[in-house]
């Protein structure tokens, strides 16, 4: 169990009002069990990237804990547990580094002789074929890379850490429709193949529905609904009713799937 306790962050806002601090988030618990998908939905400047980093160890809270199994993690004890896939997708690769080379890092470095090489190198390969690349991609530098070839870059190297989840912090929002479709298709499969638990960042609630098993609404630095994606037409609080009613109206990326949805459709 990876679980979210009671974590509050602050930064100083030296504005005109003069020296203080802007509380980004106020006692958020979360919980993501083995495998399952939780998706974080927000606005802008509700505060759910900041608790991605939070997770990551990125940044630390000012109250608080994450922990996995009950234990507080350390920078070290999130190595091999939490991994993730990041919104800018070509400033997450070594701009100097071919494909092969950001992969191998996934694997601990590229040290490595006789059969071992001959091993990782074959790992390397599995990985772009399950995330829908061949392998002449592991000479490719990120900039002759598409944003949906890098996002997939992005997953096959969060997959590779062997992490048991990954934070994808709007991991498909900057790129085009179809392709949106195409790496949420990817990240289906690779949680049935890997068993891999998400924690699914995003403002976007139809991408959400599409993947996620529960659905986190963060608003104002605070989760005010969690709820199950089954029963998303169960929304309660304005806001999250809201967020529900810009979906319904919204134009379908994805095919609509969840009985929630398809059940208030059909009256």
């Amino acid at each position: 169990m990876l679980s979210v306790e009671k974590i509050a962050k602050s930064y100083s806002s030296n504005g005109w009002r003069g020296p203080g601090r802007h509380l980004v988030l106020k006692e958020v618990s979360l919980e993501c069990r083995p495998g399952e998908c939780v998706g974080i939905i927000g606005a802008s400047g509700s505060g759910k990237s900041t608790l991605g980093r939070l997770i990551l160890g990125l940044e630390q809270p000012d109250a608080g804990s994450v922990r996995i199994d009950g234990e507080e993690l350390g920078r070290r004890s999130r190595r091999g547990a939490v991994s993730a896939v990041f919104q800018d997708y070509r400033s997450s690769i070594h701009p100097f580094f071919t494909v092969r080379q950001a992969l191998q890092e996934a694997l601990g470095g590229s040290r490595r002789s006789g059969d071992s090489k001959r091993g990782s190198s074959r790992k390397l390969e599995t990985a772009l074929e399950q995330v829908g690349l061949d392998v002449s991609y592991l000479e490719r530098y990120p900039h002759e890379l598409s944003g949906g070839q890098a996002q997939r870059i992005g997953l096959a190297r969060a997959l590779l850490t062997g992490a048991r989840w990954i934070v994808l912090d709007e991991a498909v929002s900057s790129l085009d429709a179809p392709v949106q479709v195409q790496v949420l298709e990817l990240l289906r499969e690779a949680r049935g193949t890997y068993g891999t638990g998400y924690l699914f960042i995003t403002h976007d609630l139809e991408a959400a529905a599409y993947l996620c098993d529960r659905i986190a609404v963060l608003h104002e630095g605070r989760i005010i609904e969690t709820i199950e994606t089954e029963r998303l037409g169960e929304l309660r609080t304005p806001y999250a009713r809201e967020l529900l009613d810009k979906f319904r109206l919204g134009h379908a990326l994805v095919p609509r799937q969840h009985a929630a949805i398809t059940k208030e459709e059909r009256g």
